[in-house]
């Protein structure tokens, strides 16, 4: 079933609780977002176990900093 997914993180520089929707129309991806509460640039990352989201395994999503 592929479909928008919420997924609840954490900013890695301000550490505040920020909520990003993941497209699971797409396997791996990589972009960059700004943080909605402290506008600074983040690196996602998101992998979808199997090319698709299941209610046993939700995708795989990785913040970081640009600067690591």
């Amino acid at each position: 079933m592929n479909g928008l997914h919420s997924s609840e993180q954490s900013c890695p520089y301000c550490g505040e609780s920020i909520e990003l929707l993941i497209d699971g129309s797409i396997a791996e991806q990589s972009y960059i977002e700004d943080c909605p509460v402290c506008c600074r640039p983040m690196i996602v990352e998101v992998r979808v176990p199997d090319g698709e989201f299941g209610d046993e395994e939700p995708p795989e999503v990785t913040l970081r900093s640009e600067d690591e």
